[in-house]
């Protein structure tokens, strides 16, 4: 049965409210300043409050009605009926004729069957995850060692794009609950300074290599793959840990097996091609074909942080995204904080025409998560063609970006503050730290956190001439120091980093990405556009050193590029 085609937004009764509330705000004035100081009662209505985590959208460039407006939107293009759709399993993937079911990664036991054509999909989710559990605390405990009979004290995740961005940010984001003597590493780049320089300085005889590829025939992990388990080899053998060449091959074979098996495992799908690469079927740990790349830190790609943090911080981090799941499901629009961000990119994208849109942690810890958003958000969204095919009827998606505060004031604030370049921003910061520490008499926490607050205040509020005159500047001056304000944002407040709060954050964007979508009537869950630069890679890829047939297929622009390499390039032999 063909899923139905997605509502034209533009069409809708509500898309029409949404112009003539935005004509109107416009000619009246948007000004933050105002809307302040006339409705006492604005952050009252327009904060809540999910869990540990606190929103205020107050600061946005939208009214009450405005949110109102937005949830009218939600309904007309049937936005509860997708999410359902969704969280049951039915193939809203449209173009690969799949179930979205990330939702079921951390669905609790309790919760019960989950059926899936035909499979009970919480089953299957449990069953992995005690296979990663089990062996997790192999490797913590030091029960499972290397070839050497040394444990492990470093874990190495090959993979690329979702199989690298969720576990690589995960782990910087919650190093402060490392507690095995077990660090990680995660390679990702074919480029070989990649593998290069983060295995030079490890130890084969006690690093782990997890390969990450549901296929296991992605071109830029198995290319590392292989690097690696000839790193490993050379240096277990320089060691004596295994023979070398001199030995009869019949032994060398068995050996370097051996050490394979004892220093690989593999998250894929593909048991028959991960036995191929020498690594046990047993060691591998699957998922399926309902878990998109960017949706998936929390099946058996996290299975480094599994390993790094322990199994029960692990069941937090999937608390914490189900929490949201429960959240988004069971709360009206108009309430419903999650939902409410998703519109509001909507808002901004579709009527103020803003394209790009700012994610600034202000905890260092949280310093990969905007490059993650940009995986999740922009290969979701960054699409022309609705979910039946037919081109899209207005603007999607926004290119994400960001750095932690206090960095990025001092690097792109200017622009924010004062630039003709709108960016709506998303603050995100935590009461506490695991890290407190007083210089002089000042805490440090609380100097970051002051800088949080600032932040979106000056870009909400400004700074006027007659302020600045008053502060005695020179009037040549005044123009550069005032600000206008009016510049959106959304503070996103939470008691402390942990796992649980760190699956929440995931499980938000996710929803938020998730509605925009849906409004958009795009298909979020495929990426096709990837693809093509892919296929190209392999034919050019000949031509580089090896066919002057293949260079002569390319347009002349790549030709003189290839051109330039083959001048140029170090003789390899």
């Amino acid at each position: 049965m063909s899923y139905p085609a997605p509502i034209d937004p533009t069409k809708t009764k509500a898309w029409g409210a949404l112009a003539v509330h935005f004509s109107e705000l416009q000619e009246a004035g948007i000004n933050l300043r105002a809307w302040f100081d006339q409705d006492s009662s604005r952050v009252e209505k327009m904060t809540f409050d999910v869990e540990d985590l606190c929103f205020d959208f107050s600061k946005n460039l939208a009214t009450p009605k405005t949110l109102q407006l937005l949830c009218d939107l939600a309904e007309e293009v049937h936005l509860k009926m997708r999410l359902d759709d969704m969280l049951a399993g039915v193939h809203i993937n449209t173009s690969e004729n799949r179930a979205v079911l990330h939702s079921a990664l951390r669905r609790p036991q309790e919760a019960g069957p989950l059926m899936v054509d035909g499979q009970n999909a919480t089953q299957d989710v449990h069953e992995v995850l005690v296979h990663m559990f089990n062996f997790a605390e192999k490797i913590r405990s030091g029960a499972w060692t290397g070839a050497s009979g040394k444990p492990i004290k470093t874990v190495v995740n090959i993979g690329i794009g979702g199989s690298d961005l969720g576990p690589a940010m995960c782990y910087e984001a919650l190093r402060a609950f490392a507690d095995a003597g077990i660090s990680a590493r995660f390679i990702s780049n074919v480029d070989p300074n990649d593998l290069a320089e983060k295995t030079h300085d490890l130890d084969p005889e006690t690093t782990l290599f997890i390969i990450v590829s549901k296929t296991f025939t992605t071109l830029e992990t198995l290319t590392n793959a292989k690097e690696a388990k000839r790193w490993l080899l050379e240096g277990l053998e320089d060691k004596g840990i295994i023979p070398g060449e001199q030995a009869g091959e019949g032994s060398l074979e068995a050996a370097q097996n051996i050490a394979i098996a004892k220093h690989f495992v593999a998250v894929s799908t593909q048991k028959e091609l991960v036995a191929e690469f020498g690594i046990d079927p047993k060691n591998t740990f699957g998922f399926w074909d309902w878990v998109g790349g960017r949706y998936s830190v929390d099946s058996a790609v996290g299975l480094v942080l599994a390993i790094v943090f322990g199994p029960e911080r692990f069941e937090d981090f999937l608390a914490g995204m189900h929490a949201i799941d429960d959240y988004v499901a069971s709360t009206p629009f108009e309430q419903n904080a999650v939902v409410l961000m998703g519109l509001l990119n909507v808002w901004y994208v579709n009527f103020f025409h803003f394209s790009s849109h700012a994610v600034l942690p202000y905890n260092q810890y949280l310093s990969r998560f905007p490059a993650y958003l940009q995986q999740l958000t922009m290969e979701s969204n960054g699409k022309s063609v609705r979910w039946d095919g037919t081109p899209v009827t207005c603007h999607t998606g926004e290119v994400f970006w960001g750095e932690p505060g206090t960095n990025g004031q001092h690097a792109f604030f200017q622009l924010l503050h004062q630039g003709t370049e709108i960016v709506p921003a998303d603050f995100i910061a935590f009461v506490n730290t695991p890290n407190a520490t007083v210089v002089g008499t000042q805490d440090v926490q609380e100097l970051l956190l002051g800088n949080f607050l600032a932040q979106t205040k000056a870009l909400a509020f400004g700074k006027t001439a007659d302020e600045v005159r008053a502060e005695g500047a020179e009037e040549v001056l005044v123009t550069a120091r005032s600000f206008s304000g009016n510049r959106p944002s959304t503070s996103i407040f939470g008691i402390a980093l942990t796992p649980f709060s760190l699956g929440e954050l995931i499980a938000l964007y996710e929803y938020i990405t998730f509605v925009e979508g849906t409004v958009w009537g795009i298909n979020s869950f495929d990426q096709w556009g990837v693809e093509l630069g892919k296929a190209m890679a392999k034919q050019i890829t000949p031509a580089l050193s090896e066919s002057d047939n293949a260079l002569a297929k390319e347009d002349p622009s790549t030709r003189s590029l290839i051109d330039f390499y083959r001048t140029y390039r170090d003789n390899l032999d």
